[in-house]
C-alpha cells in the first residue's frame, strides 16, 4: 500500500482521500509568485492534497506548479487530490458546469477529485464577487428549489435581501438555492470525481440527504478551524487516529494553509471542536473537513482579530513543553489519553471565520 492511501480517508462514493491537505488561500499581501513557489515545495516534501477555490484568484499559479511538478517527474497526475469550489454567483443550475470548466482551463487540469459547493447561499451571477447594489448592499440571488432540489419551495427558506451570518449550529435558515442535480451531472460527466458540501450546519446538511431522485450524497463537509496561517481539519478525536501525518506540519510553506478534509468542509479547530457536526456526519457516512485546525491568518480579511491565537494557548503549550515540541508539533507523536481529553476541554465556541454578508 502506497504511503499516499495509508493515510488516506475513504469516502462514500469509494474514492480515497489524503487526511493532510495544503489551502491555497492567501493574504493580498502575498505575491501570486509565491502562490506558485509554494505549492512547488508542498509537492517535493509529499504534499498530495491541494484544496483551492475560483475566489482565490490564484489558480493559473497553481495549475502552473502542478504542470511543473507532473513534466519534471516528481508526480503524476493520478497523485494529486485536487478539489476546488463552486463559488456564490454560479449557483444557478446552468452555470454550475461552466464555473467548473473555468476553473478546470486555468488550473490545465481535466477533472478535479473534489467539487464543494463553497458557501450555503447564493449571490447575483456576474463577475463581480460580491455583487452590489446602489447603497453598497449585497445582492443575493432567488433560485428555483424546485427544480434544482426537487423540493417544495414553501418549506425551504432562502437568502435574501439583509445581511446574514453563516452559521453551522443550525440556528439561521441558511440556505443553498444551488444545484446538487447540476452538482451530480458533473461528476458523471467526469468533470468531478466527488462532490461535497463546505460550511453547511446540519439541517442543510439533511435538506440534501434527503431530496427526492438524490443520485450522489456528499462524500464531506468542509468546516472551519483555527490557528495563525495554517489550516487543518481535526478535532482531538480526530487528531488521535491521525497523529503520525502531523509530521508533515514542520515544513508547511508559510505562505499557505494546512488542510485536513473529512468531506464536509467546516471550521473545526481546540476552541471549536465542532463535536455534534461530526458525529453527525459519521453517522451519515460523511467525511468533516476541518479548514484553519491550526487557527487563520489574522491578515486575512475574513478573520476575526480580536479571538485568542490558539497556538498560544497555555494549555496547549503546557503539553507541547511536556513533550518537547512546538505547539504546532503536538500531533507528531502519540498523546496520552489524559492529553488528548485536556486538548477536547479547549472547546470554547470560538469562531476565527468571521465572514458576514
Amino acid at each position: 500500500m502506497s504511503a499516499t492511501r495509508l493515510f488516506s480517508v475513504k469516502l462514500n462514493d469509494g474514492y480515497f482521500m489524503p487526511v493532510l491537505g495544503l489551502g491555497t488561500s492567501a493574504p493580498h499581501e502575498v505575491g501570486k509568485s509565491k502562490v506558485e513557489g509554494a505549492i512547488e515545495t508542498a509537492i517535493d516534501v509529499v504534499y498530495r492534497h491541494i484544496d483551492s477555490s475560483c475566489v482565490y484568484l490564484n489558480e493559473e499559479e497553481i495549475g502552473r506548479a502542478i504542470q511543473k511538478k507532473i513534466a519534471d517527474g516528481t508526480v503524476k497526475r493520478d497523485d494529486i487530490f485536487f478539489s476546488s469550489k463552486l463559488w456564490l454567483t454560479f449557483f444557478r443550475p446552468e452555470l454550475v458546469q461552466t464555473a467548473l470548466e473555468m476553473s478546470l482551463r486555468k488550473l490545465q487540469l481535466s477533472y478535479v477529485d473534489l467539487f464543494l459547493i463553497h458557501f450555503p447561499t447564493a449571490l447575483k451571477p456576474g463577475e463581480e464577487i460580491f455583487p452590489k447594489d446602489s447603497h453598497g448592499k449585497i445582492i443575493f440571488d432567488t433560485v428555483d428549489l424546485c427544480s434544482t432540489w426537487e423540493v417544495s419551495t414553501a418549506s425551504v427558506p432562502s437568502w435574501r435581501g439583509d445581511r446574514q451570518e453563516f452559521s453551522q449550529d443550525g440556528s439561521s435558515s441558511i440556505l443553498s438555492p444551488v444545484s446538487t442535480q447540476a452538482l451530480e451531472k458533473c461528476k458523471e460527466a467526469g468533470l468531478a470525481k466527488s462532490i461535497g458540501v463546505s460550511n453547511f450546519n446540519r439541517r442543510q446538511l439533511e435538506m440534501i440527504l434527503n431530496k427526492s431522485g438524490l443520485k450522489y450524497k456528499p462524500v464531506c463537509n468542509q468546516v472551519t478551524s483555527g490557528t495563525p496561517s495554517h489550516y487543518c481539519t481535526l478535532g482531538p478525536q480526530l487528531l488521535q487516529e491521525n497523529r503520525m501525518y502531523f509530521k508533515l506540519l514542520r515544513i508547511v510553506p508559510k505562505a499557505m494553509s494546512l488542510v485536513f478534509f473529512l468531506v464536509f468542509h467546516v471550521e473545526c479547530h481546540l476552541y471549536l471542536n465542532q463535536s455534534k457536526l461530526l458525529e453527525f456526519c459519521k453517522s451519515k457516512d460523511i467525511v468533516l473537513i476541518a479548514y484553519s485546525a491550526l487557527g487563520s491568518d489574522p491578515k486575512k480579511d475574513w478573520v476575526n482579530k480580536d479571538n485568542p491565537v490558539l497556538l498560544e494557548d497555555p494549555v496547549l503549550n503546557a503539553i507541547a513543553d511536556k513533550h518537547q515540541r512546538t505547539p504546532a508539533q503536538v500531533f507528531d507523536f502519540q498523546l496520552t489519553p489524559e492529553d488528548m481529553k485536556t486538548l477536547d476541554g479547549l472547546n470554547r465556541n470560538i469562531r476565527y471565520f468571521n465572514f458576514t454578508l
